[in-house]
């Protein structure tokens, strides 16, 4: 860590924070106009920003001079190291101006007694009222801290063409990542897990279709529609594809399976993931509303239905916090 990477990363971050634009799009033009940043300067980089973006709300009231002080980026990051990573101030002391030592001090001794719970939850007070209505505000704080962590690489095995033992072998075998733990999910039985994250994208299990990334919990739901052989299912909402594809295969890739959605674009990338996927039973279509003429032809004659029209889950405010 250097004080031209502090300020490198102040700078993204600032830019971050007008919040007009996907900050994973950002992340990347950032990274294009300066080339000059090597693997660990721009780990450290989006490490840093996104872990802003994660904790904001918390760390604006660390960082913040007086209430609804203007959040400063430089002093954000600050915070970040000392209050979430636990960075000491003589661990930084080397890379800080004098100013930057001034804002460290206050910043660690900034007292968090007594901070509403929506703030230690890093929410807004509008999802904190909803979660709180739903669950309760001790399963609700838990739901939210769970989200303070970067997310881990959820695979899902395509039994198609692979056993989760043989992926998980092979994945096991290939690791050198320290400290990256590769293993089974708790509860999805043909889930991997790994806590790097890696460029999965090029690994040849991936290629030839093996592997899919999933989170968890898309691949539980795949399991509580229950598909079996020779039933016609329908997958409403079906975006890329990533549930659709989970039912063919535990359909056996038997019967008929129907992917539908509004966007012909989402259904483009469905249709690059089923060239990998080995399915032949699975017909994409797209539609105009629910009302489409396509779906009246198909009225009571499906076995199982699937909406997920929000997605299962708020597993994406860990990946795209912004």
């Amino acid at each position: 860590m250097t004080p031209n990477l502090l300020r490198q990363a102040a700078m993204l971050l600032t830019n971050l924070l007008d919040f007009n634009s996907p900050a994973d799009a950002k992340l990347g033009e950032f990274f294009r106009n300066h080339r000059d940043l090597g693997t660990k300067e721009r780990a450290f980089v989006a490490e840093s920003v996104y872990g802003v973006l994660r904790r904001l709300r918390y760390l604006s009231v660390v960082a913040a001079n007086e209430e609804n002080d203007p959040d400063d980026a430089r002093k954000l990051i600050l915070a970040w190291l000392l209050r979430v990573q636990g960075k000491s101030l003589r661990e930084l002391d080397d890379i800080l101006s004098e100013q930057q030592k001034e804002w460290a001090v206050t910043i660690k001794a900034k007292s968090t007694e007594n901070l509403p719970l929506a703030v230690q939850a890093d929410v807004r007070d509008w999802f904190w009222d909803k979660l709180v209505a739903q669950y309760g505000e001790t399963e609700a704080l838990t739901i939210c801290r769970s989200m303070f962590d970067q997310a881990s690489l959820d695979l899902r095995v395509n039994t198609i063409k692979a056993t989760r033992d043989e992926v998980l072998a092979k994945m096991q075998a290939e690791n050198t990542v320290k400290d990256n733990v590769i293993s089974t999910m708790p509860y999805s039985p043909i889930g991997i897990r790994m806590g790097a994250k890696l460029n999965i994208s090029r690994h040849v299990m991936f290629t030839e279709g093996k592997i899919e990334v999933q989170d968890e919990g898309s691949q539980l739901l795949s399991y509580l529609v229950s598909p079996k052989r020779g039933m016609m299912v329908a997958d409403f909402c079906a975006g890329a594809g990533g549930k659709t594809l989970a039912i063919g295969a535990l359909m056996k890739n038997t019967g008929r399976l129907y992917a539908f959605d509004v966007s012909e674009k989402r259904l483009h990338n469905l249709g690059q993931r089923l060239k990998r996927s080995g399915l032949s039973n699975l017909h994409a279509q797209v539609i105009s509303s629910e009302q489409d003429p396509k779906l009246k032809r198909l009225n009571g004659k499906f076995d199982r239905v699937l909406v997920d029209a929000p997605c299962s889950g708020l597993g994406t405010l860990r990946r795209n916090p912004d």
